[in-house]
């Protein structure tokens, strides 16, 4: 029995990316350099050699000396407290102090904690601040006021006022 010749697929045929606009070779290499090369560069070099909390904890040689070792430890961390705190419920006997927001010790998010402002000593009420011009010591216009502020060669100094002192 002879095969058909007949087309199977109906008209219009459908194209794919060979046929339609030709094969379609990579005309520029996406990734020029390789990957563990590339590593060495900037800014991967920069990203890849420096952990986030996360993986400085999945890091083989990483030890907390303050995380629980078993269940045991892990309820005993926990801040309940029977005397104050009866019948509370499964999820709250095993509350931490990172669950609560008190003092724990340990660094949980990569954050700048701000300082507080120190206060000064008997809350002392000089201030320090910049001095945003600099100014010429020399000059007489910045002087205190006095009878011995030399302003002119004899040795005068005349006053706004029009008043004058001998120095």
């Amino acid at each position: 029995m002879a095969q058909s010749s007949r087309d199977p697929y109906p008209f219009p045929q459908r194209q794919n990316d060979d046929d339609f606009m030709g094969r379609l070779e990579p005309g520029t290499i996406c990734y020029p350099v390789p990957t563990h090369l590339a590593q060495r560069q900037q800014p991967w070099e920069r990203l890849s050699g420096q952990h986030t909390l996360s993986s400085a904890r999945h890091e083989v040689y990483h030890h907390d000396p303050i995380a629980p070792n078993d269940d045991l430890d892990f309820v005993l961390k926990s801040t309940y407290n029977q005397h104050e705190e009866l019948l509370k419920n499964k999820n709250e006997v095993v509350y931490q102090p990172e669950t609560k927001g008190l003092d724990h010790g340990r660094v949980l998010k990569n954050r700048v904690v701000p300082e507080p402002v120190k206060k000064m000593a008997l809350n002392h009420p000089l201030i320090i601040t910049n001095q945003t011009k600099k100014e010429n010591i020399n000059s007489v216009k910045s002087a205190i006021e006095s009878h011995h502020t030399e302003t002119t060669n004899k040795g005068f100094s005349r006053k706004p006022d029009g008043g004058f002192f001998c120095s």
